[in-house]
């Protein structure tokens, strides 16, 4: 009777459009076993490109293949990209600064070079830069901008080994009183806003200068 009963029961979701492993996954039976009670319930054709199109592995291998395929044209376009920049020059750090300070640089406080940012590596790219400059590594200061659930000590350590700079260089961390749970903004990566600037007068009104002459020189016709 139990057996009678599968086997309505496997006829009864055959007729449902499921299939073999479908049904076996329901109830236990084996394959061989339905083969004998359903062969006289074979899927549309229409059904088994629907069960093929939604096999799990069939969805996992297409993942996995355009996975592949998303790779292997990121990897080509990094090799171009490389090919194309090249060894980078001084001039070319040089101008990249400007560029980069021009985009993200404090520009309203006379006096003090600064770049905010969530990056780590936008900060040590702008530090590459104020070396160039010769700006003393020991003049850099730091002030991390922080959310109330994060650790500062934490995240002090994490820019001093990421920046290469002692805590005698950090400033006291501002607090924000939102915490990171509260953004609706999940961008950022993590470790606060790192405030990296610079003291001196003749600096800023160099780098100053220099953007009013990038500015002058993409407005000329």
């Amino acid at each position: 009777m139990a057996r009678l009963k599968d086997k309505l029961k496997a006829r009864t979701l055959r007729s449902q459009g499921k299939s073999y492993s479908e049904i076996k996954d329901l109830l236990g039976i084996s394959k061989s076993t339905l083969s004998g009670w359903l062969q006289d319930m074979p899927l549309s054709s229409e059904r088994i490109h629907e069960l093929r199109a939604l096999s799990p592995r069939r969805i996992e291998r297409f993942r996995n293949t355009m996975r592949t395929k998303r790779e292997h044209r990121m990897a080509e376009s990094y090799t171009n990209v490389a090919k194309d920049i090249g060894k980078r020059s001084k001039r070319d750090l040089f101008i990249a600064g400007l560029y980069l300070y021009w985009g993200e640089g404090t520009k309203s406080a006379p006096g003090r070079v600064s770049i905010a940012n969530t990056d780590p590596d936008v900060l040590k790219a702008f530090m590459d830069w104020l070396l160039l400059m010769e700006v003393p590594r020991n003049r850099i200061r730091i002030r991390l901008h922080l959310y109330r659930d994060m650790d500062p000590d934490q995240e002090m350590m994490f820019w001093s080994r990421y920046l290469k700079l002692p805590f005698s260089q950090f400033r006291k961390p501002q607090i924000k009183v939102s915490s990171r749970v509260e953004q609706t903004y999940k961008g950022s990566y993590g470790h606060g806003t790192c405030d990296l600037y610079f003291d001196n007068v003749i600096l800023w009104r160099y780098i100053t200068m220099a953007l009013k002459y990038l500015r002058e020189t993409h407005n000329r016709p």
